[in-house]
């Protein structure tokens, strides 16, 4: 079987790691892996060990060069099946130049916003099968009239050792400008609006006012930086905010935080959270997308009400008081991630759809 795979992301996290995840665990079964990357992604070196890999220069949604090389690309491997990971440039023109090349195509969808219904129907026609990574992202696909049998629900996976290494503090401490005193909130998502950044900070000054050593350290890297640093001037509140931009050393950082937010009004699944509970932190989260089947309310964390900075103060109050309570839930956490969301599962899953497509589907055809 040789597998091509499309994933547009730039950097190694979220859907680019989940196909790295993915190439190794085909690798391993003897299932051949080509991949289309932009140049200089973080993913292109990482996956030449598992497959060819094919750097190009990828604009965006709108370059007309993408299903050209596409196109060429395909024609030239001549693969069974191509896999399409990404939306930005992909989704649509890797379906259309599968099908223009009459191969058969799978794509994995990772977000839950909705789209135009016709819109979805012409893209989600160019797929044999079409992979949510959660079943909230299911529920949109079938709100967007997709038929539920073209759609398979299969989690994110994720390797739990790395995460679970002790913490040292003395660096911890050093690097983020920390004293020994202090609490850690983490928040680990690109500074984008639907992430809910501002709803932690609007919700920082009465947390502050209940435990003064609190410290809330902003991972990622986004437009909304400016306005987020704006907000915390407005609130008297940045002499106890990190900035700490994008970071490749995550899994020696996770095990320092006392806890992890995530505010998010939008969220497919969340690779974050997993790596939370894989490291055995307590989670308060939003009620939000695919949130819920990683945090379970009252199990590994507290779940919030989206846009609610009071609901938030409260959940992350309650756990900054009682360290034990935060105990017992990162514990439940990291029991959760073995069980549930293994890359073993994850390639497992995939590759049951692969057998399925290429046992006894036929290409799909343009609806009209």
């Amino acid at each position: 079987m040789h597998i091509l795979h499309i994933e547009t992301g730039r950097h190694l996290f979220g859907g680019a790691l989940q196909v790295r995840y993915l190439m190794q665990g085909l690798a391993e079964q003897t299932i051949r892996n080509t991949l289309v990357c932009p140049a200089g992604s973080e993913i292109t070196a990482c996956a030449s060990a598992y497959g060819k890999t094919y750097p190009t220069d990828i604009k965006g949604d709108l370059d007309p060069r993408i299903p050209l090389q596409l196109i060429r690309i395909i024609r030239e491997v001549k693969p069974d099946l191509v896999h399409v990971h990404s939306r930005r440039g992909a989704d649509m023109w890797g379906g259309l130049a599968a099908l223009l090349t009459r191969t058969k195509a799978v794509l994995t969808r990772r977000v839950d916003n909705r789209e135009v219904p016709w819109v979805a129907r012409a893209k989600y026609s160019l797929y044999v099968k079409v992979i949510a990574i959660s079943e909230a992202i299911r529920r949109v696909l079938v709100s967007e009239t997709i038929a539920p049998t073209r759609i398979v629900c299969i989690p994110s996976g994720i390797d739990p050792n790395p995460y679970q290494k002790p913490c040292d503090p003395s660096w911890f401490q050093e690097t983020f400008d920390l004293t020994p005193g202090n609490r850690t909130v983490g928040v680990i998502a690109q500074l984008i609006p639907r992430k809910g950044h501002r709803f932690l900070l609007e919700a920082a000054p009465a947390i502050l006012a209940r435990f003064p050593e609190t410290r809330f350290l902003f991972f990622g890297q986004g437009p909304q930086k400016p306005d987020l640093e704006r907000l915390c001037h407005e609130k008297g509140i940045t002499h106890a905010v990190r900035f700490a931009g994008f970071r490749k050393d995550m899994d020696r950082i996770f095990p320092c935080l006392d806890l992890v937010v995530h505010p998010a009004t939008m969220e497919g699944l969340g690779v974050s959270l997993l790596e939370a509970a894989s490291s055995g932190r307590p989670i308060v989260a939003s009620r939000a997308g695919g949130i819920p089947e990683v945090v379970h309310h009252g199990l590994n964390g507290i779940l919030v009400k989206p846009g609610t900075a009071g609901e938030l103060t409260e959940a992350v109050s309650r756990l900054l008081g009682d360290p034990g309570l935060g105990a017992q839930l990162g514990a439940a956490g990291r029991r959760l991630v073995a069980e549930k969301f293994s890359v073993a599962a994850m390639v497992k899953g995939n590759i049951a759809v692969y057998n399925e497509i290429l046992q006894g589907e036929t290409a799909p055809t343009l609806e009209r």
